[in-house]
């Protein structure tokens, strides 16, 4: 192989560059033309050229952006504020239209909710009690389905200003009646006319019979011949066990509201209706002990009632008086002698001799019945009487209240200082 390469070259001129038309052919390197080999040292070894590369286009190094990215699937690009605040945002409010949501379903509950499933338009008769609150009286409304809800009938009458007005009675209204017109007919009162009749506790069927005639126009003397003589009319069960004719003690002492116009019969058997639910869980376990009636009972509460003013001694003078009847010793009470007397107030010896079967100071035991009518307080003490020895009793304080002895002597000195004046 000859060496035919130019010798007129620049000294730095590089082998290494190629035409630019033509394709690039990559010199030798310097090592290569200087090795050793078969040929001498100035013989040029001729290699095939090597394939030039082509140049990397758009390049890291060369355009200065970043590098490219990997073949395959393309990674999502993070989300940038703006789009995590918005995310944010419907969470929040998500959760604020669910507690909207419950607090609506939570007012609908309290104020909204029918309490009663009642049809509509039924006639129901209510009867709302005297001393009744506005509570007691929505929540009777809310039970009968005259109203829809008890709550929503309370903030009505108050906005109405109609708190306390509501007057007591008995009405006749329809289910599903609007708030404002069940307030109304409350307030206007019942288109019954009732009249309040109050009886006081220790009154008898002479009393009962005075009020019912001032009040409801019943004559007295019709009103007293039904209590004295009829009680065998009057279908009760603790009526069974009365030996008397009379209704005395049983016509229980409270206040009432009557119908205008209304009869006597009617009225003592609301009377009657109401002795037996006030004495219905009345316990008679002890009094049955001592082979005592109901009807004995009755008749002790209503000696207890007339003999003391103070609640706290009933149960003593109750203990007085099962004392006496354990050992057979007379009662000798003065009260059963004024009733024998047609209730006179002071007693002298010879009313104390007065043949009655009422009075306790000739006959032993218990008078044939109620000498008037009893409170609950004196017929629980006479039910359920303390357990002591008294046998003697004697009002010594001005505030009514009596001190008890278990002997006559220690009466006595009681006796003499009652002289001297009460305490």
């Amino acid at each position: 192989m000859s060496d035919d390469r130019p010798t007129d070259l620049p000294e730095d001129a590089s082998p290494a560059l190629a035409p630019e038309s033509g394709p690039e052919v990559a010199a030798a390197p310097e090592a290569d033309l200087q090795s050793g080999s078969e040929h001498g040292p100035d013989e040029a070894v001729a290699r095939p050229p090597r394939r030039a590369r082509r140049p990397r286009t758009g390049s890291a190094r060369d355009a200065g952006s970043a590098p490219p990215q990997r073949a395959g699937r393309a990674r999502a690009p993070l989300p940038s504020s703006a789009t995590a605040v918005r995310r944010r945002l419907r969470v929040a409010f998500s959760l604020l239209a669910l507690v909207i949501l419950a607090g609506a379903l939570g007012v609908w509950s309290t104020l909204y909710r029918a309490n009663a499933n009642v049809p509509a338009g039924r006639a129901v008769t209510i009867t709302i009690a005297r001393g009744a609150s506005g509570d007691q009286v929505a929540t009777q409304l809310a039970k009968a389905g005259v109203v829809a809800n008890p709550t929503m009938f309370r903030l009505r009458a108050t906005m109405l200003g109609a708190n306390g007005k509501l007057k007591p009675g008995t009405y006749t209204m329809a289910t599903g009646s609007s708030y404002e017109g069940v307030i109304a007919a409350l307030v206007r009162g019942p288109l019954i006319e009732y009249i309040t009749v109050t009886i006081p506790e220790g009154w008898g069927v002479d009393k009962t019979a005075a009020r019912m005639q001032e009040k409801l126009g019943i004559p007295a003397a019709e009103f007293i011949k039904l209590a004295t003589t009829g009680a065998k009319q009057f279908d009760f069960a603790f009526l069974a066990d009365d030996p008397t004719p009379t209704l005395e003690g049983y016509l229980f002492p409270k206040t009432y509201d009557f119908k205008k116009g209304v009869k006597a019969t009617d009225v003592i058997r609301i009377m009657l209706t109401q002795y037996g639910t006030e004495t219905a869980t009345l316990d008679y376990s002890y009094s049955k002990s001592k082979e005592l009636t109901p009807h004995d009972v009755l008749t002790i509460a209503s000696i207890i009632e007339r003999e003391a003013q103070v609640d706290k001694d009933r149960p003593k003078v109750a203990s007085v008086i099962y004392n006496r009847l354990a050992i057979g010793m007379r009662l000798q009470l003065d009260s059963t002698v004024q009733y024998a007397l047609n209730g006179k107030a002071k007693l002298t010896l010879n009313d104390l001799k007065t043949d009655s079967p009422y009075n306790t100071y000739v006959y032993k035991g218990l008078p044939p019945g109620p000498i008037c009518s009893p409170g609950m307080s004196a017929i629980k003490a006479a039910a359920q009487p303390a357990k002591t020895n008294y046998l003697y009793y004697i009002l010594t304080h001005k505030d009514g209240s009596q001190s008890f002895a278990t002997n006559y002597a220690d009466f006595l000195r009681l006796k003499a200082q009652f002289k001297k004046g009460l305490q």
